[in-house]
């Protein structure tokens, strides 16, 4: 491919919410744009761009991908991106390095969550968005109805349509350009070819309607054209198309497309309109950055004749090929054999071979400059979100948050000795998969794979499996429950042994009582007058820190509570701090019968968004849950749950909330505090724990 300047170059990427078409409308433009001999598809298993078995098997994109291509004399870098909600934030990173964002919407099914979320990841980095509303062939595809709903949907700007279709449902057969006010009339063979007509009498009160729409909009941008419309002057068609463009540039106007990637009808319309309207790179000349010595903002000119900076948005890890690094080059050029600077982790990196993707095929690019994108291969030290710069020139870009995980297993090597391999193979794919959390429970003792969703975690270790041989088993994670006590008491711990050997003498007299939620444990020293000496206390306490780590009720560590040692005696040759210490233990241990001992929870702070007809079947649903609703806000056309439940009653809430809203919920939740447990379930929990502790002792 031959090298671009950033004025002929489109970074887009194609969001949405799963399920809306995307990969299909990028396999019919890499057909268009003859980088395929057939069309691609999700269904039958030949798309280019889902081509991890993963993705295969499931017929859904789980990671971005980049597709790079030639259309007309312009090279556009597609992004296309994850839809479902629990591989949606790979999609916020690669809306983080485009400058165009085409949100595609279903003409059957209409704005969805996730294409609320997408837009806001849109308008939370500047990325221009137009709209494409696909699947106008499908039985109930509703033109006028879909941009009513975009528009009821996204207020904060002007939606407006700039093509309409000819015909819908089965007599869906071409689309109407309304600033040429041509029809576009196709063969229906798939093939994408096209006559271009009259428009015909069956269509033209619409056209004319969304033209009216469409010129009274534009003209609106510039206010010279804006008079001689008002004065009753011609407008010509290039005039408005300038006019769009600004206000599409200034994030003003968004333009709604539309076509069936299935039919491929409308996706060269798309595709030239990509090219025509979208912004290139140099559309923004300054990148903002921050200043790595002093943290303070600073500005890098988007240009090839600046120092380089690039910002990584994406790794691919594959066992064979090496790590592959995907990056957004703002200023500069970067070219094999360069030395280049990470300035997150103050490294050197020599850059190999510098290559653009079509899926998962290579194509081999001397050099990447300003404003194009790019990958590189098995650069050692290189993350997600670093900036590679020149080291005379250093600067940072600000990376993405992604969400926190919402899901927990845990989960054990089948193989014994695999623990390496496991702890080794997961460090590889969280390197691809920053949503991915690995981690030890210290109380419970489990190791926890924490993602955005079941599925989610099944994908992670399907791919463990296949790119690093290590199968584990999954299982729901214990819940780590604490014990704690209501009441107060005085209790004596002596320890006294005579026989066999040299003897032991501890003496403690211990008061206990509770302490507010929250508060941990606090160890007292009252002792006075020597009655203890000062070198046995730090016994004393140690002695109760080591037995409050497992309670009464049912094994589980003690928390929020005094332990004041106001007396005790001791023996001039038998005493030790072994025997204190045990001393101590063994006072805590009665302590805890008398102080009225009851369990605790952990309880969970949500945030759980879903359509308006979801509602009802949620607040019922968290009440069976134990969850309290703190409140309700609305947001659009959906509404916003704010609750705490116990985590005992959401550890499978991902799968139970896409089956009652039929994927359309979405959830984060985080650890807020320990409740009591109710007597009731205390006593269930009491005797499980019982009941596995004499299975481990058999």
């Amino acid at each position: 491919m031959k090298k671009y300047e950033p004025d002929a170059i489109r970074n887009v990427g194609i969001f949405s919410h799963g399920g809306e078409g995307k990969t299909s409308i990028v396999e019919a433009m890499l057909f268009l744009a003859g980088e395929n001999t057939r069309l691609g598809s999700v269904d039958d298993g030949t798309s280019l761009m889902d081509y991890e078995p993963e993705e295969v098997e499931r017929k859904i994109t789980i990671s971005s991908a980049l597709a790079c291509f030639e259309w007309g004399k312009n090279k556009i870098n597609l992004l296309d991106t994850p839809g479902d909600d629990n591989f949606i934030s790979d999609a916020k990173l690669c809306m983080r390095v485009v400058d165009g964002a085409i949100i595609v919407v279903s003409a059957v099914s209409g704005v969805k969550v996730q294409t609320e979320k997408v837009w806001g990841y849109a308008n939370e980095f500047g990325a221009t968005a137009g709209i494409f509303i696909n699947k106008m062939d499908r039985e109930r595809a509703d033109f006028a109805r879909t941009v009513e709903d975009i528009k009821k949907n996204f207020t904060d700007k002007t939606c407006l349509a700039v093509q309409v279709p000819i015909g819908q449902e089965e007599n869906f057969r071409g689309i109407i350009d309304l600033l040429s006010m041509k029809a576009y009339m196709y063969k229906g063979d798939v093939s994408g070819a096209f006559d271009t007509a009259d428009i015909p009498a069956d269509a033209a009160d619409i056209a004319q309607k969304y033209r009216e729409q469409l010129v009274e909009t534009a003209v609106e941008m510039d206010d010279e054209v804006m008079e001689r419309y008002l004065n009753g002057d011609e407008i010509k068609p290039e005039e408005i198309e300038k006019c769009l463009k600004a206000g599409i540039a200034d994030g003003k106007i968004v333009p709604v497309f539309c076509g069936s990637a299935a039919k491929n009808i409308g996706i060269n319309a798309l595709l030239d309109n990509i090219v025509k309207l979208f912004p290139a790179p140099t559309f923004r000349k300054e990148i903002e950055g921050i200043n790595p010595k002093n943290g303070e903002k600073m500005v890098r000119e988007q240009s090839a004749g600046q120092p380089f900076s690039a910002l990584v948005f994406k790794t691919i890890t594959d066992p064979f090929a090496g790590k592959l690094t995907m990056f957004r080059v703002y200023s500069g050029e970067v070219h094999p054999d360069m030395t280049v600077l990470n300035v997150l982790k103050d490294e050197k990196e020599r850059i190999g071979q510098i290559f653009y993707l079509v899926g998962k095929k290579q194509k081999p690019a001397g050099a990447a400059s300003a404003g194009d994108i790019a990958v590189v291969a098995k650069l050692k030290d290189v993350q997600t979100g670093d900036t590679l710069c020149d080291e005379k020139a250093a600067v940072r870009y600000e990376g993405v948050t992604v969400a926190n995980p919402v899901i927990s297993f845990s989960l054990q090597p089948k193989a014994k000795g695999d623990e390496d391999k496991l702890n080794t193979s997961l460090a590889r794919l969280i390197e691809e998969d920053q949503t991915i959390k690995y981690s030890r429970d210290e109380q419970t003792k489990e190791f926890l794979l924490s993602g955005m969703g079941q599925v989610h975690i099944e994908v992670v270790v399907e791919r463990m499996k296949r790119k690093f041989g290590v199968e584990v088993e999954l299982k729901d994670p214990k819940v780590p429950y604490k014990e704690t006590i209501k009441g107060s008491c005085k209790i004596q711990g002596k320890y006294k042994k005579q026989s066999g050997g040299k003897g032991q003498y501890g003496d403690t007299w211990l008061e206990m009582g509770p302490k507010p939620r929250g508060e941990g444990f606090e160890f007292v020293d009252k002792i006075v007058g020597g009655a203890i000496p000062r070198q046995y206390i730090p016994a004393v306490e140690k002695g109760i820190v080591e037995a409050m780590n497992q309670g009464i009720l049912a094994g589980y560590p003690v928390i929020d509570f005094r332990v004041t040692l106001y007396d005790g005696s001791y023996h001039d040759v038998d005493s030790s701090e072994m025997a204190f210490k045990i001393a101590a233990s063994m006072g805590f241990k009665k302590g805890l019968e008398q102080c009225k001992p009851v369990l605790l929870e952990p309880i969970m702070k949500m945030e759980v968004i879903v359509p308006d007809e979801n509602m009802g079947d949620i607040m019922g649903d968290m009440n069976s849950r134990r969850g309290k609703i703190m409140g309700v806000e609305t947001k659009g056309s959906n509404q916003v749950v704010k609750a705490v439940v116990p985590m005992a009653e959401v550890l499978r809430y991902a799968p139970d909330l896409r089956s009652m809203t039929g994927g359309r919920g979405t959830f984060t939740m985080e650890y807020s505090h320990y409740e009591e447990v109710p007597a009731q379930i205390s006593e269930k929990i009491v005797e499980a724990a019982k009941r596995e502790k004499e299975a481990q002792e058999k």
